[in-house]
């Protein structure tokens, strides 16, 4: 099967002549396979994969198939007066895929916003809402190594599309079985006929306005901002302009950028893997905080949705708090402040993932509001948004990932490093003048609510072979597992491919009213829990872990012997 793609490409017409030669050129058959045993799958994330020629890569080819995809299913469902936004990063080949996809959507007739400079994807997400677009396209591959790029599609509400929508697209693309009917015009014709438009910068006014306006203490902030000293690193991406614009209009001085990652580069070369998930990223900013001082550090990831913080411990070692940590801060500060000013809004909710720390539901209940778990993935925090909005019946207040993903305010509906670094500046700054470090508020917290600690653990398992490796994984615990975890009792399995939550103990079933995802969680008689998955966007099968103790020394133990017990049964299941 993949021998007759291959050979296709080779013989097509409509692939450049160098190209070809270039594929000609493979004398590894695994590497030929790999290229080609399968289209790039495109999911609620869209697509996202390795740069390079094939049907199972990034490359003009594969975004302008998903691209014409997309512009028949826009057309079917909305027939006329369509308009997309489309918004690109830093990466090795963002600007021609972001052209591409304009170009074949243009020739469909579709009019486009493109932003004329790379710009993080959250404002992508405010672009669609504010010029009124049908749809949103981003190039971006988020935090993955340089070899990769992505094509994230949202839809008219400024969200990522859903499974729903994501499939009806998928279809439109399979429809689509020859390059012939891949329909294109250049940017001087697309311009010419007046269905090209270059984003003017009075949407980044806008939508900087807009942050600021999230700032709860705005006196303090007035007042004080210039009191925060910070060091901040963009880690080549697309945060660097509206991150330090944002914090500089609100009067943050004293922000010193890393400069070594300050100018965007697609080859990440200070960063092989540019996420602010990983502590590694940030040597240079901790090299100058040793003459600097900052009270706080940050970086924002290559597309800017995502926001890694650095605080000193009490021993005055600096260290990458986790994302569930930033946000049961942000949780704790945002509710606690609100209910001071006497903002906090009836029917008030936080929404969060389920392999998100359950540590935001214990804060919130102190304050009286509920917290919803959806699904993994932003776009489902996006989502709620939309159906409070249009029922109208509760009030979206904050929504936070583990995966280092936060989000205030509704005018965007994805994740925002903006906003976040926004926020984070402000809870510290509060902090400081109450004399107290970010990391001494953290320790409060656990103190008073238990000491939560969480893990992933990821497991790349690639190609065709990993994939199986990752399905036959799945279907054993899905189905072999059983009632204990070392000297634990599992209480309950919920399998949301299913969409079944078995209670274990008193032997009874209920729905789990959310989309159908290849997921399980089990739940421990001592509230720790698991959750196995595979990753939408990459080839890893993901395992999350979460304990509570008594003590950090407590929690650390228990995770260890927790985590021993969960990976004996993941490696049996392989």
């Amino acid at each position: 099967m993949y021998r007759e793609k291959y050979e296709y490409w080779l013989n097509s017409p409509y692939i450049d002549e160098k190209e070809k030669l270039e594929l000609k050129n493979i004398d590894d058959e695994r590497e030929i396979e790999d290229r080609f045993y399968k289209d790039l799958e495109f999911g609620t994330g869209g697509l996202r994969g390795i740069i390079g020629l094939g049907t199972n890569r990034m490359n003009v080819y594969t975004v302008g198939k998903a691209t014409e995809g997309l512009s028949q299913y826009l057309i079917n469902k909305y027939k006329k007066d369509i308009s997309v936004a489309i918004a690109y990063d830093c990466r090795i080949m963002s600007r021609e895929f972001a052209q591409t996809a304009a170009c074949n959507l243009c020739a469909n007739g579709i009019k486009v916003n493109l932003f004329k400079t790379l710009h993080p994807t959250p404002m992508l997400s405010y672009a669609v809402r504010t010029l009124n677009c049908k749809a949103g396209i981003v190039i971006t591959a988020s935090h993955n190594p340089k070899q990769y790029n992505g094509y994230k599609v949202y839809g008219e509400d400024g969200g990522q599309i859903t499974d729903a929508s994501a499939n009806e697209i998928l279809s439109s693309i399979e429809n689509i079985d020859d390059f012939s009917k891949i329909k294109h015009i250049d940017m001087k014709e697309a311009e010419n006929k007046k269905l090209l438009n270059m984003i003017e910068d009075e949407l980044d006014t806008s939508y900087i306005e807009k942050v600021k306006n999230l700032v709860i203490r705005k006196e303090l902030v007035g007042s004080h901002a210039r009191d925060l000293k910070v060091i901040y690193t963009p880690l080549h991406g697309t945060g660097n302009i509206p991150v330090r614009r944002t914090l500089k209009e609100l009067g943050y001085e004293n922000v010193f950028v890393v400069k070594e990652q300050e100018k965007p580069d697609g080859n990440f070369p200070t960063a092989a893997y540019p996420n602010p998930e990983d502590p590694k990223v940030f040597h240079l900013a901790l090299d100058m905080a040793k003459n600097i001082k900052p009270d706080i550090i940050f970086g924002t990831d290559p597309d800017c949705d995502r926001l890694g913080v650095v605080v000193k411990d009490s021993h005055g070692e600096y260290r990458v708090l986790t994302g569930n940590q930033v946000g049961v801060l942000l949780t704790h500060y945002i509710l606690s402040s609100l209910k001071e000013f006497h903002k906090l809004p009836e029917n008030g909710r936080i929404v969060k993932t389920i392999v998100t720390s359950e540590m935001a539901a214990a804060i919130a209940k102190d304050y009286d509001v509920n917290v919803i778990d959806v699904l993994t993935g932003f776009k489902y925090i996006g989502e709620k948004i939309k159906e409070f909005e249009e029922k109208g019946d509760k009030k979206y207040i904050f929504g936070f990932e583990e995966s280092y993903g936060y989000l205030a305010g509704d005018f965007v509906r994805d994740k925002d490093a903006v906003i976040a670094s926004t926020l984070v500046c402000e809870m510290t700054l509060y902090y400081k003048m109450a004399g107290k470090s970010l990391y001494e508020a953290l320790m409060d917290l656990y103190k008073k609510y238990g000491f939560y600690r969480e893990k992933l653990i990821s497991i790349e398992l690639k190609g065709k072979k990993g994939h199986e490796e990752i399905e036959t994984i799945l279907h054993c615990l899905r189905h072999s597992m059983k009632r204990t975890l070392g000297n634990v009792k599992i209480i309950k399995k919920l399998d949301y491919k299913l969409s079944v939550e078995k209670d274990l103990v008193n032997i009874s079933e209920k729905i789990i009213e959310l989309p159908k995802s290849n997921v399980l969680k089990f739940v421990m008689e001592d509230k720790s829990w698991f959750v196995v998955r595979p990753s939408g966007t990459e080839p890893k099968i993901k395992i999350y872990l979460s304990v509570i103790g008594s003590s950090s020394q407590d929690s650390q133990e228990k995770m260890e012997t927790f985590e021993k017990n969960v990976m004996n049964v993941i490696r049996n299941a392989n």
